[in-house]
């Protein structure tokens, strides 16, 4: 599919997180149609390769990494950053996002193969975005924000990524251990935090949360605020509408920075009504 300036959404939503992104009619770019800042892929390390699926019976070999996720990202951003004299040199470089220019785009890379083995080949995958300067940096001492923060996830070791002074790829930290055994964790090395909402609050009966359901959430939301460090909730009830609704508005109004979509037609509508 390619794609050009002007056939994509002009803006962009703040909070949608597409999972499981993979799933979509077009992976990445039915997500930015609807103004995803956020998308997510299940990676899996099979013949040096890294391969987007699922599970292991939807892998196939044209789904990879760089030719669902990689190359469209860079032939957008190549279409929002011409080579132009009309852009003066040095310029911050643009985002997917006409209106948006400066929101990045947070790439989760879900490792579902062994993280210490499959990290370094999703490291070695990004080269093309890195060789063109679209990727937000850890310097050694703060954030060089970008037009892709790339996120590991999943069995993504965090060894591989806090050791590493200057780097262009952080870590999904445990919302729930922030205050314990990540404590340690900061925004350079984990710009977002993330959950299970199932496991964490179990049933929330229509979307309302009970004071102890409340209090937990209100207290894991301040440590991450705390920390700088955005807030992501996944497994939340998909059905019914109602209630998925109310927990995305709830979850909002009460500081979380990504609200996990399975329905993006249905997380853009939300937004509009908001």
């Amino acid at each position: 599919m390619e794609i050009s300036r002007g056939n994509h959404s002009n803006h962009s939503f703040e909070g949608i997180h597409s999972h499981n992104d993979y799933w979509r009619p077009v992976p990445f770019y039915s997500a930015l149609a609807v103004g995803a800042i956020s998308v997510e892929a299940d990676v899996w390390l099979y013949n040096d390769t890294l391969h987007v699926g699922h599970e292991e019976s939807a892998l196939t070999n044209d789904r990879t990494f760089d030719a669902l996720y990689i190359q469209p990202i860079l032939r957008v951003l190549n279409s929002q950053n011409p080579n132009s004299t009309f852009v003066p040199k040095g310029q911050a470089k643009h985002g997917v996002f006409d209106a948006s220019a400066g929101q990045t785009l947070y790439l989760f890379v879900d490792l579902k193969t062994d993280g210490p083995k499959t990290w370094p080949y999703v490291v070695r995958a990004l080269q093309p975005l890195r060789d063109a300067g679209y990727l937000t940096k850890f310097n050694g001492t703060g954030i060089e924000t970008g037009p892709v923060t790339v996120v590991g996830t999943g069995n993504t070791p965090l060894n591989q990524i806090q050791c590493v002074q200057n780097r262009d790829f952080f870590f999904d930290a445990k919302l729930d251990l922030l205050n314990t055994t990540q404590s340690n964790i900061t925004s350079d090395v984990s710009p977002i935090a993330s959950t299970s909402f199932a496991s964490q609050f179990g049933q929330v009966r229509s979307g309302v949360m009970n004071d102890t359901q409340l209090a937990k959430l209100r207290s894991q939301i301040a440590v991450a605020k705390s920390k700088n460090v955005l807030v992501r909730y996944w497994d939340q009830p998909l059905w019914p509408i109602g209630t998925r609704n109310a927990i995305w508005r709830l979850l909002w109004n009460e500081g979380a920075g990504l609200l996990n979509s399975d329905d993006l037609a249905g997380s853009a509508d939300f937004w509009q009504m908001e």
